[in-house]
């Protein structure tokens, strides 16, 4: 018996690895925004059509968030908000990056901007 039960998983199939796979991301992006994240989105062209897999990229620089602690807090979240989401977005492969002052917002704040973002892209590929 097969069931389509939802995994809510993030495994190496669920990330950008490669600097191609990044590259192709930033040619030609759609660009999601708020005051404390980017996010550029393409369509995902994996081989595989019949599995719906998006893929998640972090570029959190340095310039941006100074210290590596806040840098890895930051991405900690962004990864559990997507896995918890990913579901719901369409098949896009998307980077994340932050703006100055995120490392200010505490896991809350930060938490409601992205569901913000989430709730706009998938907003914007169901028109």
């Amino acid at each position: 018996m097969v069931t389509n039960q939802v995994t809510y998983e993030f495994n190496r199939e669920s990330r950008l690895l490669t600097p191609g796979h990044f590259q192709s991301v930033f040619k030609k992006p759609i660009r999601f925004g708020s005051r404390h994240f980017t996010l550029l989105i393409t369509p995902s062209h994996l081989p595989d059509d019949s599995l719906k897999n998006n893929r998640l990229g972090l570029a959190i620089a340095k310039k941006r968030v100074k210290l590596a602690v806040q840098r890895n807090r930051i991405k900690r979240i962004v990864r559990e908000s997507f896995r918890l989401n990913q579901h719901d977005l369409p098949a896009i492969d998307m980077v994340v990056m932050v703006k100055s002052g995120i490392d200010q917002l505490d896991n809350k704040e930060i938490n409601l901007e992205l569901t913000k973002i989430w709730r706009k892209i998938i907003q914007r590929h169901k028109s």
